[in-house]
């Protein structure tokens, strides 16, 4: 292809994956990862890629590539989940996947002969859960914005606040929007049957994807279309089986809704066995048991994905089960109302949060957030990797979101509003109009 690949671009493709939403911190795993995942080639087109949606011409210009090597090389990726195109304005605009949501989710939902699953499943596993360094990048430091929030059973909600349910944490109001859908393998559970660790007996195939999501995830076989029927008893089924609904965190065009399992979820998994309660964003409901009917069976305690609820023995008197009670931590649970479909007597249900948890409204501003908390903002507003000039103001532009009292400022609920408006008209005026409405 005319194109001289240096032998350190796996180190150079980890920096550029790195300067994404999600911080990628270097180590031996990431490094062999990497080397599974991509060709050189690959990883140098990725390289040569700003670190947001550009069209195939600015990749033309900012890659050097020929055209037919592009194309070549972009279908591959595509196909692999390693870059996502999106059609926008006619055209198809592409952006390299983010370790979560893309990489990890879209290497493990690929099917089909001669791929080397067990593998990757290994790796991801050792990096992602094993290392560390992965969740501290991104959990420490009392990190808030997270890819996923927890979309609660409307089952489970007391009857008074039903009615008050906003439509984005409505699951059946995301399914009466959503144009198109898609069911595709969860991630998780396959890569926990890859390793000998799934225990449940949940379907490997309920993940769900909407709108331009479930369009990638066709095209590139990654997913299957299904129907809006099929989708509602997908989720029937869900509810039915206990599983926690954990979907895009945004409240407008989400792209997915992930049906999980106490077992083999990540995110679950990270709370629970690694201490990060800020690994999922809650709803904006939490469980409360009433003191009348509980009568102490324990079955929430069974539930409950991240073991926020205990039993009690008035004055520990274990033999007494009718001085049983059952416990909420309210520290700790995400508001997913499984807990509340065990309960025989209806005394565990939701019931509103004390204080309201502000969601990002679209795909956009989660993204603006993340990176702002993470310390790459700068990556998204000069997004050329080749340009001089970009690169000075990057490192400018850094320095300077990354001082302490400037992020806790633009993050604050006083600023955070008029910080996004900034970022959209921004958007708007450079001519990505489109981008804000993702």
């Amino acid at each position: 292809m005319g194109h001289l690949v240096g032998k350190d671009v796996f180190r150079k493709l980890g920096r550029t994956l790195d300067g994404l939403e999600m911080r990628v911190p270097w180590n031996d795993t990431l490094h062999a990862l990497l080397k599974e995942l991509y060709s050189a080639e690959e990883a140098d087109v990725v390289v040569r890629m700003p670190y947001r949606l550009s069209s195939f011409g600015d990749l033309l210009r900012t890659t050097g590539y020929e055209r037919a090597d592009l194309h070549k090389l972009l279908d591959t990726l595509t196909s692999k989940g390693l870059v996502i195109d999106l059609l926008l304005c006619e055209a198809y605009h592409y952006i390299p996947s983010p370790m979560v949501v893309g990489i990890f989710e879209f290497t493990m939902m690929r099917a089909g002969p001669n791929l080397n699953t067990k593998t990757w499943a290994r790796l991801l596993h050792q990096y992602l859960e094993v290392d560390g360094s992965f969740n501290a990048a991104n959990l420490g430091r009392g990190m808030r914005v997270q890819p996923v929030r927890t979309l609660p059973h409307e089952e489970a909600l007391r009857s008074q606040e039903h009615l008050e349910v906003l439509d984005y944490e409505r699951a059946s109001e995301l399914l009466r929007k959503a144009d198109r859908f898609a069911i595709g393998p969860c991630a998780c559970r396959h890569e926990k049957l890859h390793l000998g660790e799934k225990a449940c007996q949940v379907p490997l195939e309920n993940c769900s994807a909407f709108g331009r999501a479930a369009d990638f995830l066709i095209r590139h076989n990654l997913a299957r279309e299904v129907s809006r029927t099929e989708m509602e008893e997908n989720f029937a089924r869900s509810r039915e089986m206990g599983l926690v609904l954990n979907m895009d965190n945004v409240q407008r065009n989400a792209r997915f809704v992930c049906h999980c399992c106490k077992c083999c979820c990540m995110p679950l998994l990270t709370i629970r066995k690694h201490g990060y309660p800020n690994a999922i964003v809650t709803s904006n409901y939490v469980a409360g048991v009433g003191i009348g009917p509980c009568n102490g069976c324990g079955r929430c305690v069974s539930a409950c994905p991240i073991d926020a609820i205990a039993i009690i023995y008035e004055g520990g008197d274990q033999a007494s089960r009718r001085k049983a009670k059952a416990r909420v931590d309210t520290s700790l649970c995400i508001g997913c109302g499984v807990c509340a479909l065990s309960c025989p007597s209806d005394a565990c249900q939701l019931e509103r949060r004390g204080k309201r948890v502000i969601h990002p409204e679209t795909t956009f501003e989660r993204i603006i957030l993340q990176c702002l908390e993470r310390g790459t903002l700068q990556n998204q507003l000069f997004a050329d990797p080749a340009g001089l000039d970009h690169r000075f103001m990057r490192a400018f532009v850094g320095a300077f979101l990354r001082l302490a009292p400037v992020k806790k400022a633009l993050m604050s609920d006083v600023l955070r509003s008029k910080f996004l408006a900034a970022m959209k008209e921004g958007a708007v005026r450079q001519g990505n109009e489109q981008v804000t409405e993702l």
